[in-house]
């Protein structure tokens, strides 16, 4: 951005002055109070703007610039409770404008975008869940909630800068109903500078040359077996995860001891799996995978 002016703090000063307003402010009112030029400041406002955290109102000759519904300044870790709660509260009442500006909020706040996932996204997935499970909403609201948490999860994963290619993951649902789960995790992991490949709703993989397809993929994107690869299975269903995990097994002696296979699911004692790591908390997979990699590095 312009040179000689921090954006992360002009950005803090300006929610912090529009938020002190109720009547708006002019773009020269702004640069007076931020102690900025007025044409650099109009750059940022219309970066701003873009961003989703201001909004601009024509009130007669005067252009007016408003601080959007649920943007404010937050503080974190803090605020991850609050943050929490306002957003289920956002998705569930389908204020799809206000969710988004909130997960934006917390991102230009300095939130850890994983932490956003684990303790904010993924919460309102379990929510939603419940709410149609317990016929609160139905299959079209459903759909629409999540439709606004994945615009959600997009907005976290679009700020992931950084990948290591060392650290590499596979990630699949077994079912439409892991998917959207599947897909936070994915942009919890580019978060912590993973290369994710997202599969996504993998049901119509299940047939006999599965593990075949599996095993061109991997030659695919990890031709050179560089630094780790886990394949990470989120389902609810325990057939899938036995047919999943068997193929991915089979692929363990062809690619060697840095691939590994991971379930994120509630499984009973009784079923026989051989997966590396089984949990249903997806920060417990990412500190594991972490663990994972930093082993392999110190071979």
């Amino acid at each position: 951005m312009t040179r000689g002016y921090d954006t992360e703090k002009i950005r803090e000063k300006l929610i912090d002055a529009l938020s002190q307003s109720k009547t708006g402010l002019t773009g020269i009112e702004i640069a007076k109070k931020l102690q900025v030029n007025r044409v650099t400041m109009s750059k940022y406002l219309k970066i701003f703007a873009v961003e989703g955290l201001i909004k601009q109102k024509n009130i007669g000759s005067v252009n007016l610039w408003f601080i959007e519904e649920g943007v404010g300044q937050l503080n974190f870790p803090a605020d991850f409770f609050q943050v929490k709660s306002k957003y289920t509260e956002y998705v569930l009442s389908t204020s799809s404008h206000e969710a988004n500006n909130l997960i934006r909020t917390a991102l230009h706040s300095g939130a850890n975008p994983a932490k956003l996932v684990s303790e904010v996204i993924i919460p309102a997935i379990d929510a939603i869940e419940n709410a149609y499970d317990n016929g609160k909403i139905g299959k079209s609201e459903k759909n629409y909630l999540d439709g606004i948490i994945s615009t959600s999860v997009s907005l976290i994963t679009f700020s992931a800068e950084e990948i290591d290619p060392k650290k590499n993951i596979i990630i699949l649902a077994t079912d439409y109903q892991n998917s959207l789960l599947a897909r936070a995790a994915s942009a919890a992991f580019q978060a912590e500078k993973w290369k994710a490949f997202l599969l996504g709703d993998m049901s119509s993989a299940i047939d006999v040359l599965f593990d075949i397809d599996l095993q061109r993929f991997l030659n695919r994107v990890w031709p050179k077996r560089d630094g780790v690869m886990i394949i990470t299975i989120f389902s609810s269903t325990e057939g899938a995860i036995k047919f999943f995990s068997q193929a991915i097994d089979a692929s363990k002696t062809k690619f060697g001891k840095n691939l590994h296979l991971a379930i994120c699911a509630r499984v009973s004692r009784k079923t026989k799996i051989t997966a590396d790591f089984v949990s249903d908390n997806v920060e417990t997979l990412l500190q594991w995978c972490q663990t994972v990699f930093e082993s392999s590095a110190n071979q």
